[in-house]
């Protein structure tokens, strides 16, 4: 199963959007090869590094955006943990594995950034991060109005029944 990039996956963010092109060209090409291929390991490897490139690049925008919603971080740590085991059980001769998770990558992919990245796409937007320099405007991030986070959790002093933020 392969993924077409579709337009709804354009965040307008130009680095995201060019690390989410990249991470599916990556991702093609593994289900293209297969895990019998002779250079599969190489090319999962330039993958897994991709990947944790795009991670770090999120992760330290959600960081300079003091991002309230710690489970994209914990998404990310999760998938590229899952991603180097199935590596090694590749190289022990586990090609199942490998197939398998090529099988779920897209369906994880294309909610990640209906969730998850969406909302980080919104936040930075809302805070006016800058994501070639990854800083914030001077005087530094206004207040925002209430949102739900990618996990269903309110946050941004989002009040709760008894009125504690």
């Amino acid at each position: 199963m392969t993924i077409e990039w579709d337009e709804r996956y354009a965040l307008k963010i130009a680095r995201m959007d060019e690390t989410h092109r990249e991470f599916i060209e990556f991702c093609n090409e593994l289900v293209a090869i297969g895990p019998e291929s002779e250079n599969f390991l190489e090319r999962f490897d330039a993958f897994i590094e991709h990947t944790a490139a795009h991670f770090n690049q999120e992760n330290r925008w959600m960081e300079a955006v003091s991002f309230p919603v710690p489970c994209h971080r914990d998404e990310h740590d999760r998938v590229l943990a899952v991603a180097r085991e199935v590596r090694e059980r590749v190289e022990k001769g586990d090609l199942f594995l490998g197939r398998r998770l090529l099988e779920e990558l897209p369906p994880w992919f294309d909610n990640h950034i209906d969730t998850m990245d969406t909302t980080l796409a919104f936040y930075l937007k809302k805070v006016g991060f800058d994501t070639e320099t990854e800083t914030l405007p001077e005087g530094g991030i206004e207040p925002l109005p209430p949102i739900f986070d990618a996990c269903g959790c309110t946050v941004l002093g989002a009040s709760t029944k008894d009125g504690d933020a």
